[in-house]
């Protein structure tokens, strides 16, 4: 029995569907569908009425759905409670933070806090990389102190302004990328640059009917969305013919390095290997983008049930001084 199966059952019996409820808890539809199935497996009985509509639930599953938001209600509250005990690791500052933001962001970034935060000399920190959805859950949980995640206009997160205040740590660009249709000249040497190779694969393709492999991310993940953004505002259609997905940034670019495909990737995911000549850009900068906001999310101190650590509250008044204070958009 795992908690995220009545999490999940909670939101189906929300929102009545398989496919909006998947959407909302950042997960493929078929894996969704696979939690749900676990847990009527272990209930033993079927809880969910699939011939049917919107999708309804059975009388079983009427009952089950009142005890689930009981027990997530008292799991959390417990929680909340042995955090109260808690003496341990006061000194340590906990984020929670999507996946490609814990591998390409998170890192430079604390670099660089470490080189201008004073006091930073006994700075500790613990990273838990999790899916968008999670990240949140954790976070509004109380189970960490700090969120850092992207924000798009389109797709904002939803942390009340009341509970929660926000920083802008800086913004990122998530644009097209492909290996390079040739080998490149290093940096310096004949006047060229790496640069200076086109890409395998572009947008628009080459033959406007010509399809280009395209490597996707997950349809539940928060980048997919992104993504189906930058196609719908497109000037030209665009025909992507999908040859693998994945939840993460970081497999996207590693097949894209070997050719596969074209893939939507974060700026700072590719520096590395954009100066290396390794990948290159796929569209003409400005077309086929979108640009998302880094935020860092706490929750007010006047509405938290404990005092902030010290160090959290020193690094939030460090970047408040930098990036101004606002409230959750």
């Amino acid at each position: 029995m795992e908690t995220k199966w009545l999490e999940d059952f909670v939101s189906l019996a929300e929102t009545r569907s398989f496919s909006r409820s998947a959407q909302l808890r950042h997960v493929t539809q078929p894996a969704f569908s696979r939690r749900i199935q676990a847990l009527e497996a272990w209930t033993g009985i079927d809880l969910v009425d699939r011939s049917s509509y919107p999708t309804r639930l059975t009388p079983a599953g009427e009952t089950l759905h009142a005890q689930a938001l009981e027990i997530l209600e008292a799991l959390a509250a417990t929680r909340n409670m042995m955090r109260g005990f808690q003496v341990a690791g006061q000194d340590t500052i906990e984020f929670a933070v999507p996946h490609t933001l814990a591998f390409t962001f998170f890192p430079h970034w604390l670099m660089e806090l470490r080189q201008h935060f004073n006091g930073a000399g006994g700075f500790k920190t613990r990273l838990t990389a999790l899916n968008v959805h999670d990240a949140v859950l954790r976070f509004t949980e109380g189970a960490c102190d700090l969120l850092i995640a992207y924000h798009h206009d389109a797709l904002p997160l939803r942390l009340s302004g009341e509970r929660y205040e926000m920083l802008s740590l800086g913004h990122e660009t998530l644009a097209p990328y492909s290996k390079p249709a040739r080998p490149t000249t290093a940096p310096g040497r004949e006047g060229h640059s790496p640069a200076d190779a086109p890409p395998m694969f572009t947008l628009p393709a080459a033959r406007a009917a010509s399809p280009v492999p395209f490597l996707s991310y997950a349809s539940g993940a928060y980048m997919a969305r992104v993504v189906e953004v930058i196609l719908q505002r497109a000037d030209v259609p665009l025909p992507l013919d999908p040859v693998y997905e994945t939840d993460m940034a970081e497999g996207l670019k590693a097949m894209a390095l070997e050719g596969h495909g074209l893939a939507f990737l974060p700026e700072s995911s590719v520096r590395h290997e954009l100066r290396a000549g390794r990948l290159v850009r796929a569209s003409l900068p400005g077309r086929f983008e979108a640009t998302m906001e880094v935020r860092i999310y706490r929750q007010r101190p006047e509405g938290a049930r404990h005092a902030a650590k010290a160090g959290v509250q020193a690094l939030w008044e460090f970047l408040g001084r930098h990036a101004g204070r606002q409230s959750p958009a």
